[in-house]
């Protein structure tokens, strides 16, 4: 429901409009994927998809997702930063450890952006490209999601990642100003998406 869209005049709230008159711009989809991505201005790794199931906890995140798939996904581009937001499988000591000792260069953990859609681009502006190609054709399965995730993202146009990372120091001096608390208000094309 958050991130359906609403045509209504300027003054009318959601909660005021007939349920029976909103309009729904994809079906609904109760299945879901979680995938992680790298991004950078050159080039995105391939999807990596966490298997249905699994927790991601530290040592999830940790020896799979970083060790056996993203580092080594990045690992051909040169003169990446890693950076990574302070959820709880990102900062554990083992992690960020292992993190200093692998990744070429990193964002100490001091100043990484809290667990926030806004300051990561993938979330604030590239999910929801994404999201909005896979869903020009009706998914019927999880199987289907994957491979319609898979298509759009090999062809995802990098001038749509270089705008999402050009964004990024505008949308921390935004959070700067805000003093961590809420900047949406404060930011030009904040659109969140979830994939399911």
């Amino acid at each position: 429901m958050q991130n359906d869209r609403l045509y209504v005049p300027v003054r009318i709230k959601k909660r005021e409009v007939n349920a029976e008159r909103l309009l729904r711009t994809r079906p609904a989809f109760s299945k879901s994927v979680m995938v992680s991505v790298a991004v950078s201005k050159l080039g995105c790794s391939d999807l990596i998809f966490v298997e249905p199931g699994v927790k991601v906890d530290e040592a999830y995140y940790r020896d799979v997702l970083l060790a056996q798939q993203m580092l080594p996904a990045i690992c051909h581009i040169a003169g990446f930063i890693f950076q990574q937001d302070n959820a709880p499988a990102h900062r554990p000591g083992e992690t960020v450890q292992f993190l200093q000792r692998e990744a070429p260069s990193i964002i100490p953990p001091d100043m990484w952006p809290p667990n926030s859609p806004n300051l990561n681009p993938v979330d604030y502006k590239i999910w929801g490209y994404v999201q909005e190609q896979v869903y020009r054709k009706q998914i019927h399965d999880v199987t289907d999601l994957k491979q319609r995730l898979v298509e759009v993202w090999g062809c995802l146009p990098q001038n749509v990642v270089n705008k999402a990372i050009n964004e990024w120091r505008k949308r921390l001096r935004a959070c700067a100003r805000a003093e961590g608390h809420h900047s949406e208000h404060n930011i030009l094309s904040f659109t969140p998406s979830t994939i399911n």
